[in-house]
């Protein structure tokens, strides 16, 4: 198969992660384009045999990483398309479930929402999950622990209570 053709197979799953890792359809958009940009002039360092949904993924998560920093360096002004944004008034009990359900998910630090995501919508097991974010399995269990408790009391209306433990 063409590399081009098997990274294509991928677009629909970087799409849907991509979008519930940013918020936003735009700026979803530009990081699948950016991480099938990044795939295709790296094609020559996936090894063949080896798992391609995770090497896409892993870029991805990289990529993401980076303009959160580069967006961190130099914050961004809000646009005047902000102004002509149409808000759209959910009329379906299911809309306003996924309504919640994403704002609560925002609510999670990106490390639980990542794990959240790999592992409970691209349905990643936690050892690729673990090779997409560079970290260890037992980090990515207690990660998913933690994201899916914050992410049941968000739903439930109820503040989020860390347990911090006190070492010495």
């Amino acid at each position: 198969m063409e590399q081009s053709a098997e990274i294509a197979l991928q677009i629909p799953r970087l799409r849907r992660y991509a979008r519930a890792l940013t918020g936003e359809h735009a700026a979803a958009d530009d990081l699948v384009q950016d991480t099938l940009e990044r795939a295709l002039s790296k094609f020559h360092l996936w090894r063949p045999g080896s798992n391609m949904r995770a090497w896409v993924f892993t870029i991805m998560h990289n990529v993401y990483v980076n303009q959160l920093r580069a967006r961190i360096a130099r914050p961004e002004r809000e646009s005047d398309d902000a102004a002509f944004e149409v808000q759209v008034r959910a009329d379906q009990d299911d809309a306003l479930e996924i309504r919640d359900l994403h704002q609560a998910l925002r609510q999670l630090p990106d490390e639980q929402r990542e794990v959240l995501l790999l592992v409970g919508l691209e349905q990643l097991t936690y050892g690729e999950t673990a090779k997409v974010l560079g970290i260890p399995i037992g980090t990515v269990m207690s990660r998913l622990a933690r994201g899916r408790e914050r992410l049941r009391a968000a739903l439930a209306g109820k503040p989020v209570v860390t347990h911090l433990k006190a070492v010495k």
